[in-house]
């Protein structure tokens, strides 16, 4: 994936750094209590993500239906390895969000998929900070959100686990080993791996899922 900045916005947002696992089906009933253990808030959202046309090293959807977020890629910051069955790309993104309405009067718009999420949303305020439910404003002092999130995209279900660190840009790795280590300090699920296959963003695995026309 390259890089790209759309014109006019190149400065302002809030840079992050992320890894993301996704993998097909339910989360197992092991899953949900392993990460049950920190407190949560739950989301029901429904995000419509921009597929046609491609727009190479940028993420573009509709959140909820009420702001454009537009995501840029800054590239990989290397591989996170924290725990036994765990490895996954880190990558640094900056994202820009603004008011707005839903793409056009029809739900399934060509050229945009409709994205369902269930999310259980932690946040890890500063480093090695104890857990509380939800995320803070983005800009503030600096944290890591962890979400556990259950996706149905094209008649499908998939499950999520992602990181996302914000803050001072130089905190943003530490924030994000930080909240990994609590997380992993628990051995996942036995039959459960978190490995570089099923590591990647929202916006690639909607290219690559099985059944999309042109997927690979």
């Amino acid at each position: 994936m390259t890089s790209a900045v759309p014109e006019g916005l190149n400065s302002g947002g809030v840079g992050s750094l992320e890894v993301r696992w996704i993998l097909p089906g339910e989360p197992a009933a092991g899953v949900v209590s392993w990460f049950g253990r920190f407190p949560a808030e739950m989301r029901v959202v429904e995000d419509v993500y921009l597929l046609d046309p491609h727009l190479p090293g940028l993420s573009v959807k509709l959140r909820g239906g009420r702001a454009l977020e537009v995501k840029a890629y800054r590239g990989s910051a290397g591989v996170l390895e924290t725990a036994e069955r765990v490895c996954g790309r880190l990558e640094r993104w900056h994202k820009w969000s603004f008011p707005h309405g839903p793409p056009g009067g029809r739900k399934n718009q060509a050229g945009w998929q409709p994205v369902r999420k269930r999310r259980q949303v932690s946040w890890f305020p500063r480093a090695g900070g104890p857990a509380r439910a939800g995320v803070p404003d983005l800009g503030g002092q600096g944290g890591c959100s962890v979400e556990l999130t259950e996706v149905e995209a094209g008649g499908a279900v998939w499950w999520s686990l992602g990181f996302e660190a914000t803050g001072p840009p130089g905190a943003l790795r530490g924030e994000l080993d930080a909240a990994a280590g609590l997380v992993f300090a628990r051995a996942l699920p036995d039959g459960v791996e978190l490995g570089m296959d099923g590591s990647q963003s929202y916006a690639r695995w909607l290219r690559r899922r099985p059944g999309r026309p042109g997927s690979t």
